[in-house]
């Protein structure tokens, strides 16, 4: 397993707070996916704060991963946190985000996204690792 590219976020969960506060629905969704959105409403005050914080960093740090920002056809809503059964946060990459990955990842090998996410009032941080393993 070799290494391709690394991305880390730090965000502030105020900044998250203040601009759904101000956009709203209109912010959720073109940002975050049915599943992410679902999960964060699960929860209430600043938990719902902290979830949507970690998954909006752990976007921007999959996009730095990617070697593209959100540029490139790469959009926020391309990057989605899911959970495995266990808990363990997960990338699902669709459109232009899967596109890139595709390219990133070299001949011979199977792209593997490995996310860690977490919150500390006031802030929120996400690592996405990229790895490449043979096909």
């Amino acid at each position: 397993m070799s290494v391709i590219a690394a991305g880390v976020d730090l965000c502030d969960m105020r900044r998250i707070e203040r601009v759904i506060g101000q956009f709203g629905e209109r912010f959720l969704s073109r940002v975050f996916t049915p599943a992410e959105r679902a999960r964060a409403e699960r929860r209430s005050g600043q938990a719902r704060i902290g979830a949507y914080a970690k998954r909006w960093a752990a976007k921007e740090a999959c996009a730095k991963a990617l070697g593209t920002g959100f540029a490139q056809g790469v959009a926020q809503s391309q990057i989605g946190v899911e959970n495995l059964p266990s808990g363990q946060p997960t990338l699902v990459l669709t459109g232009a985000a899967f596109l890139r990955l595709q390219q990133i990842t070299p001949p011979g090998q199977v792209a593997h996204l490995v996310l860690s996410m977490t919150d500390e009032v006031p802030y929120a941080f996400a690592e996405v690792i990229i790895s490449g393993r043979p096909a």
